[in-house]
């Protein structure tokens, strides 16, 4: 995995240097179709190199191999481009370059000889191990009706529904996948069921497979079979042969199959025709880590396991200890404490519980496996934790890997917000590029992958449905970090320079081993540091890519800065910052924290910076495009903002056509607005207008956006723009925060806010009367009422709206309180309890908040 992210970000490296207009070096044409055409090789070698499946605690030696060969490739080319940067307009010699790259080449040239070998007899190797597991298979499953059962708590929903799944009286023959992360009790779930004697009494045929990761089509047939039919099955008869005797053994009986740790669909499409739908309400039960493999099942997300709570998480710890008797008096509160440490998972309280049982019953001792939880549980003496989480990591797909490996560097229990993850991934430099999809599309795409494995939680929602927060469990964390030293891709030190508490060092290293890394930064590429106290040696960082220093301040910092010149990821705070942009010729993203005093100066240099992806200050005054360059134009643009008084003429338009997420402040009227509209990929705007815009209907906004807040003061008047702002088709999010309504009210019309899903109206000077019709709103289901004083009531029709889920009044009168609460009751009568609407109040006396914190996008 640190193979393929080395060779990956060598790719970008070259990439990014030829794409700039004024590349810091230039490498040899022949030597770089040469070193583009031998990692081109190793990548696609390595999308297919899978040396071991089970848990290894040592590094493939051929992988640790490619990844040094890699990480020897960049510092050799960045340390040239570093070099020539800082060496004062000196043009370095291009020979040690090019005698040193040849050497690492020699290196590549080779493993790249090995692998082809590798390459050449793994798959006659492989043919062979498949050919010789289906008895082996089968044996192994044909005794799992025999095993015991194990002890289940907090799944009685699960249980229930299952259970009426499989006695439900539909005939025809079902699919009914179980879904959760590994260690969440699926096997346990399936196994209790499959033995329960009134199910198994309800079917003429219970029969069991367990298919994992290393399968067979004929493995999966041999270990049904075998359950059914007395005789012996030869290890040469073929899939067909087999899934058509299973099929004769099947046909009109009613029969459950259980298919448990299905990792691959193509599993089931070796086997789903021989499975006859009887018509006789016979039933399929598939367990597996996967919820996207669910949902291509049965078109839904199957029955999902969750994560213990409190109460349950003790109650199973507490029997896997005391059997049924009852726990001690003086150990109860330390025993739900290391239940509650467990966090949900079944798998962490039952091995936990098993060491407990069999050590001293004392509340010294239970307090100290409280304080170790994570270490108890990554050292256990058989790594049974260890084991079963890490098949779902081999299993991932190479370009996964390093995306989930990175979940390490984040503090326990931590909320990670999912825009700075994607920036960060994207900065490292793992991610490999795809024709006609940017990187932070790719990024969001194999978040998602990981959520759909169930390896990282999706925390919290935004207010339009879209995940906001991530977070990942304690052990799996544990697995990352074990994993990235293993495989030396990143070091989380929390050995203090100074103070161990406050300070969180990450680095990620080319060529060194850890103690190496940590002490000689030169290699460092990311580095995230968390202290607002400790001195960060900035200018023994002279290869650093990455920088995530967000509470970070300094006197001296903005000196230090200017020699992170390889940086692509500066996120940091400061009083003062003035910023010059010409050093850092690969600055992909800028993130300035609001302790700033003063707006910040951009030179014209940016308008030369063609990787720049994110820029987010407090405020920036934008240069005007340099006159005469029409070709220069910042294509990865995405993220840029606040702006003040945005220049939003034609010439500004076309050099960020692809901007996503804008912000802008105007102070007067001088500044036009009419041609937003000719950003047709912006999907977020923030406006504030702190003077009156005499042409404010003239705004033409585009019909990409999903998100738009807008900011102004008493003097503009929100019916000269709310019907162009309704048409728009893809609006999900919308916030008005000041303004007025001079009529005095607000009626929308049919055709209206399609697509919207949150809307806010906050300190909304003069509405009182509000009228729509159930129609107009569709899709909504978050409404913010703020402020609004002058306002009569919410409409009633708001009642027929389904989607409504929350209606949050604050600070408005009692009328719209109470006309809030009819709409909740009309809604239950609708729809049932069910489906209960929430309203929550703020009473009018409450303290005001600053605009920032209604729903800007």
């Amino acid at each position: 995995m640190a193979a393929y992210a080395a060779l990956v970000s060598v790719m970008h490296i070259i990439d990014n240097l030829q794409l700039h207009p004024r590349p810091p070096i230039s490498l040899h044409i022949k030597q770089l179709h040469s070193l583009i055409q031998k990692i081109n090789f190793l990548l696609e070698f390595l999308q297919g190199y899978n040396p071991h499946l089970g848990y290894t605690a040592e590094a493939d030696p051929l992988e640790s191999r490619i990844a040094d060969a890699a990480h020897a490739a960049e510092d050799v080319i960045e340390s040239h481009i570093v070099d020539q940067i800082t060496s004062d307009g000196k043009k370095m010699s291009s020979d040690a370059l090019y005698e040193a790259l040849e050497k690492v080449m020699e290196d590549m040239g080779l493993i790249e000889k090995e692998a082809m070998e590798i390459k050449e007899t793994v798959g006659v190797q492989h043919q062979l191990h498949r050919k010789s597991t289906p008895l082996a298979d089968s044996l192994r499953s044909s005794s799992i009706g025999k095993k015991k059962k194990s002890r289940m708590v907090g799944v009685d929903d699960v249980l229930y529904n299952l259970k009426d799944k499989l006695t439900s009286h539909s005939k025809d023959l079902q699919i009914i996948p179980i879904v959760g992360m590994g260690g969440l009790g699926k096997t346990t779930l399936a196994l209790n069921l499959y033995q329960d004697r009134l199910i198994r009494h309800h079917f003429n045929i219970c029969v069991w497979a367990t298919i994992s990761q290393e399968y067979t089509i004929t493995g999966i047939l041999a270990q049904l079979l075998l359950q059914l039919i007395d005789e012996e099955i030869g290890q040469d008869l073929s899939a067909s042969v087999l899934g058509n005797k299973l099929y004769q053994h099947l046909y009109s009986r009613r029969f459950l199959i259980v298919l448990d740790d299905m990792w691959s669909i193509d599993a089931w499409d070796g086997i789903r025709n021989y499975f006859p739908n009887n018509k006789n309400s016979s039933r399929i039960v598939v367990t597996t880590r996967l919820s996207n493999l669910a949902v291509i099942l049965t078109d839904s997300n199957g029955l999902e396991m969750k994560l213990l709570n409190e109460d349950h998480s003790w109650e199973l710890l507490s029997k896997t200890v005391f059997g049924e008797d009852v726990c001690p008096l003086e150990l109860e509160e330390i025993g739900m404490k290391i239940g509650k440490s467990c966090e949900g998972l079944p798998l962490s309280i039952v091995v936990v519980g098993g060491l407990l049982a069999k050590s001293k019953r004392t509340r010294e001792f239970w307090e100290y496996i409280d304080e170790n939880i994570n270490s108890i549980l990554n050292l256990e003496d058989d790594k049974r934790c260890l084991k079963i989480l890490h098949m779902s990591y081999k299993q991932l797909p190479v370009y996964l890997k390093p995306c989930f490996l990175y979940m390490g560097v984040f503090r326990e229990d931590e909320e990670i917000n999912i825009s700075k993850l994607i920036k960060s991934w994207v900065s490292e430099g793992f991610l490999k590029a795809v024709s006609g999809k940017s990187l932070e599309e790719i990024a969001i795409e194999y978040l998602k992958e990981l959520i759909d494995r169930n390896l990282v939680l999706s925390h919290e929602l935004g207010s339009i449905g879209n995940i906001k927060n991530c977070k990942i469990h304690d052990l799996l964390r544990g697995l990352c970090l074990r994993e990235a030293a293993k495989e030396r891709f990143y070091i989380v030190d929390t050995r203090p320079m100074s103070n161990p508490q406050r300070k969180r060092h990450i680095v990620k290293f080319s060529t060194t081993s850890e103690n190496e890394a940590i002490n000689s930064f030169s290699y460092v590429r990311s580095l995230i540091w968390i202290s607002e106290d400790e001195e960060i040696p900035l200018p023994s960082f002279r290869l650093l890519r990455v920088l995530d220093s967000p509470d970070y301040r300094s006197s001296d910092f903005k000196e230090n800065i200017y020699q992170l010149v390889n940086s692509r990821f500066l996120a940091f705070s400061t009083y003062r910052f003035y910023f010059s942009i010409w050093p850092f010729w690969n600055l992909q993203t800028l993130i300035c924290g609001y302790h700033m005093m003063g707006d910040v100066t951009i030179p014209t240099d940016i308008w030369c910076m063609p990787h720049i992806r994110h820029v987010q200050l407090p405020g920036i005054n934008l240069p005007d495009p340099p006159n005469g360059q029409d070709d220069i134009v910042l294509g990865n643009l995405q993220t840029l903002g606040v702006i003040n008084h945005f220049k939003c003429n034609q010439q500004m338009v076309k050099r960020i056509p692809n901007i996503k997420k804008l912000k802008i402040r105007h102070r007067d009227d001088n500044y036009c607005l009419s041609n937003l509209d000719y950003l047709e990929k912006l999907e977020c705007l923030s406006c504030s207008f702190f003077q009156e815009i005499v042409g404010m209907n003239q705004i033409n906004f585009p019909h990409s956006l999903k998100k738009l807040f807008l900011e102004t003061n008493e003097s503009q008047c929100w019916e000269d723009i709310l019907d162009k702002i309704g048409v728009l088709p893809l609006l999900q999010k919308l916030t008005l925060y000041g303004g007025s309504f001079r009529q005095g009210q607000w009626e929308t019309a049919e055709g209206q806010f399609r697509s919207l899903r949150f809307l806010g109206l906050c300190k909304c000077v003069g509405l009182q009367v509000w009228t729509i019709e159930s129609s107009h709103f569709p899709c909504l289901d978050n409404l913010l009422i703020r402020g609004l004083e002058e306002l009569e009531e919410i409409p009633i029709d708001f009642a027929q709206v389904s989607a409504l889920r929350v209606i949050d009044v604050q600070w408005c009168s009692e009328a719209v309180v109470v006309s809030a609460k009819r709409i909740l009751e009309e809604q239950e009568e609708l729809y049932g309890e069910e489906e209960a609407l929430q309203v929550r109040v703020e009473p009018l006396n409450h303290q005001w908040q600053s605009a920032g914190e209604h729903g800007e996008p």
